[in-house]
């Protein structure tokens, strides 16, 4: 990390709104967009460099080899102490969405059920429900962590019928940014064993651990060989442009991706295999840096929403840059939309108010599914005065709410 400075420090506001992403052109100029899990950095030099040169070279086109299964496997290594990575047992895909979708159809039929951990990243429900499975919720705690008595009880329901089924995990936990232990995942496993349910766990945030908690590979914990790790370097490098991602099978799954058609991998950029190889390779010491300044966003957020914001929970995130906060309290939600998820941009209750009034773009939490309603999802990966900004904005919306009302 030596000489590298805070990622998230380098951009004004000037320069980001000079950027075409989805983040920055989905609404007018005077919004602060913290809602899309994209970060406001530049992208790490080695990455950049490595697209450069391969560039200048001509060399873009169709993507070869297991060089980013390489990549990965070290990482894995270096970073968790995990040397289970095989890359024989890997296979590209076009992005961790589509692996997923390709892991959950060699698993299942049209009409099996995928169990999730709600309230949970909204593509989860329109990829699988578009791919005709049923989606079946086990609700998180109120702590936000597994629920593995629910998880045990809806295993059990679903398998009645005697039909296959998967559990599609997020790992770490988005939108609550938790952090699934080694322990409780390795209870998991033991359950999806038991009532022979088949995991698939996406792991695209799973070098975003800040600290004070560890990641642990759902395919490192014993009983997880059957299953399945769909990972990527776009969350962690912002490389969520250049298209790529890496299905990981265990050693018991390995004989279902065999079976994976061998037109998936060619949806994947060779520019993306090409960045995301350079992250895993070269692109620690940008993320320990990265990581710093996450952490620092992670604190200045808690203060500023305990000072000025006291009516909204918040439990400080173990992982990813997203935070999840209780705006139930405010009364700016319906409760009977809860557990009726939508597209990403949708906005109800908290978020079309702090939008509206606030000018400040979060994600809506129903779109998050059950358990979603009245909360908002608000990304931290971007400078400390644009964080301290959005706060003060909420804040003064809430004052001009409370004293417009009658009394107030």
């Amino acid at each position: 990390m030596a000489g590298i400075a805070n990622p998230l420090e380098e951009l004004s506001l000037e320069d980001l709104r000079r950027r075409t992403s989805v983040k920055w052109r989905t609404y007018p100029e005077d919004v602060l967009p913290l809602w899309v899990a994209e970060m406001d950095v530049r992208l790490a030099e080695p990455i950049a460099a490595a697209l450069m040169q391969a560039i200048e070279r001509g060399d873009t086109g169709y993507p070869s080899g297991r060089g980013l299964a390489e990549a990965y496997a070290g990482f894995a290594g270096r970073r968790w102490g995990w040397a289970g990575v095989d890359p024989a047992n890997t296979a590209l895909a076009p992005d961790v969405m589509l692996g997923i979708v390709e892991v959950i159809r060699l698993l299942t039929s049209p009409g099996d059920t995928v169990v999730v951990s709600a309230p949970v990243y909204p593509p989860f429900y329109a990829f699988v429900e578009h791919d005709q499975r049923l989606i079946r919720h086990a609700p998180c705690t109120d702590a936000g962590r597994l629920d593995l008595e629910a998880l045990d009880r809806v295993f059990g329901e679903v398998r009645a019928a005697g039909r296959p089924a998967v559990y599609l995990m997020s790992n770490p936990h988005n939108p609550t940014g938790t952090v699934h232990s080694r322990a409780e995942l390795e209870q998991l496993a033991a359950l999806t064993r038991r009532h022979g349910v088949r995991v698939v766990s996406d792991e695209i945030h799973s070098p975003l651990v800040l600290a004070g908690a560890a990641f642990t590979p759902y395919l490192s914990v014993a009983g997880a060989e059957e299953g399945f790790a769909v990972v990527a370097a776009s969350k962690a490098w912002n490389l969520a442009g250049l298209k790529t991602g890496l299905i990981v099978a265990g050693p018991g799954a390995a004989a279902d991706l065999r079976r994976l058609p061998e037109e998936v991998g060619h949806g994947a950029s060779h520019l993306g295999v090409i960045a995301h190889t350079t992250a895993f390779d070269e692109g620690e010491p940008w993320l320990d840096a990265l990581l710093a300044g996450l952490a620092d966003n992670r604190t200045l957020l808690r203060g500023l929403v305990g000072e000025r914001l006291p009516q909204i929970g918040l439990r400080p995130p173990e992982g990813t840059y997203l935070a999840w906060l209780d705006c139930r309290p405010l009364g700016l939600h319906d409760p009977a939309a809860d557990g009726a998820p939508g597209i990403v941009t949708d906005l109800a209750g908290p978020a079309r108010f702090f939008l509206d009034h606030a000018r400040v773009a979060l994600s809506s939490g129903h779109v998050f599914g059950a358990g979603g309603g009245g909360h908002v999802r608000f990304n931290f990966a971007t400078s400390r005065a644009v964080v301290t900004e959005a706060v003060d904005r909420m804040a003064r919306a809430l004052d001009v709410r409370e004293t417009s009302r009658p009394g107030g």
